[in-house]
């Protein structure tokens, strides 16, 4: 009842970690039916394209082995050797490419259904995996009995189909006996590779609707509880304690920091109390005047306070300081599109403290 009652809470759909973590596992929606049903369909087509190559390097083969033209005297344990070392070169010229291409297009589906992964993690031995009880029950579960659900209907239809393909062909293979050998032999291969392509695409339906069941599987079993998904957010965004000491951290530099910087300002701009911008300018070493500090709330009531202390003017600009506060970044200078109120301003000061104006 408690596992029931767990997995009717895994309402929530998966994290991106937890998605990672499962693929970093190897769970992966997969489906081995897609594989082997496109290596049929590929190797239906390509034996149907170059059969002529590979049957004909066959013959060729067969033909200097009965003749013995391979070696001397085939007998000697000497001409071994060259017996298989001719074999093995028959082979490879007349299968091999076959079989590259049959290999290059099962990795493609592959690839293309869980993307490009390369792990050890399912194939790793684990002891539980030896478990006689847990071997049970995976044979036992609703899962394990979907599975023999869906291989036993897909058996039903593949063979249904070829029953019914092969009753539209009955008055063809009829009439075969009555055809000449080359004949016969032409038309009993046209009839094979198209009933082998029907079966194939038949095969590859029947896979992709067990991939899209596998990928329904997968999300269902990656689902959380909502007490997860929390527990989830809290690791990746760290402990709520060790976010406030962070943020106090934060806090107590910034605060350091305006110490340090407002006594240096020129003229302190404010809204008047929300915000608080700290100005400086040296014609000599700047191109225009800098933001040396800036705070909204506590903050701008400190910088107001230091300002104070240190005999800075104070100048309300409600408009100039939102426009600073929000695009202007500590230490960056003041864009050209707000030079001529920060110019206003500086001449104001000079002119308070008797200054030349840069």
């Amino acid at each position: 009842m408690a596992e029931n009652n767990t997995a009717a809470e895994k309402t929530e759909p998966p994290t991106p970690r937890k998605r990672e973590e499962a693929r970093r596992e190897g769970n992966v929606p997969k489906s081995t039916d897609l594989n082997a049903a496109c290596a049929l369909l590929a190797a239906t087509v390509l034996i149907y394209l170059l059969g002529q190559r590979v049957f004909g390097g066959l013959k060729v083969s067969l033909e200097v082995l009965l003749s013995g033209s391979h070696a001397s005297n085939p007998t000697r344990p000497e001409d071994l050797g060259a017996l298989g070392s001719f074999v093995l070169h028959i082979l490879a010229s007349a299968v091999l490419p076959l079989m590259i291409a049959i290999g290059a297009i099962v990795l493609m589906v592959a690839v293309g259904q869980v993307g490009f992964l390369v792990t050890v993690k399912p194939i790793t031995p684990k002891l539980s995996k030896l478990s006689p009880m847990r071997g049970i029950k995976n044979l036992t579960n609703a899962r394990a009995a979907m599975r023999f659900v869906m291989s036993l209907g897909k058996l039903i239809a593949i063979a249904a189909v070829a029953m019914f393909l092969i009753y539209n062909d009955l008055p063809k293979i009829l009439i075969l006996p009555e055809l000449s050998a080359g004949q016969a032999f032409a038309a009993a291969t046209q009839m094979t590779f198209l009933l082998s392509i029907k079966l194939a695409v038949l095969l590859i339906i029947l896979a992709i609707l067990d991939f899209s069941f596998q990928r329904f599987q997968h999300e269902r079993e990656l689902r959380m509880s909502k007490q997860e998904v929390k527990e989830e957010m809290k690791r990746m965004e760290g402990d709520p304690l060790m976010k406030q000491r962070r943020s106090r951290v934060a806090r107590q530099l910034a605060m350091q920091r305006t110490a340090q910087q407002v006594p240096q300002a020129d003229v302190i701009v404010t809204n008047p109390t929300h915000l608080a911008i700290a100005l400086k300018y040296d014609a000599e070493s700047m191109r225009a005047p800098k933001v040396v500090a800036k705070g909204a709330d506590f903050l701008a009531m400190r910088i107001r306070q230091i300002g104070s202390l240190h005999g800075i003017p104070i100048i309300e600009r409600k408009p100039l300081a939102r426009a600073l506060y929000s695009s202007v970044d500590v230490g960056q200078e003041v864009p050209p599109e707000h030079y001529t109120a920060v110019a206003e301003i500086m001449a104001y000061v000079y002119r308070l403290s008797g200054r030349k104006s840069a």
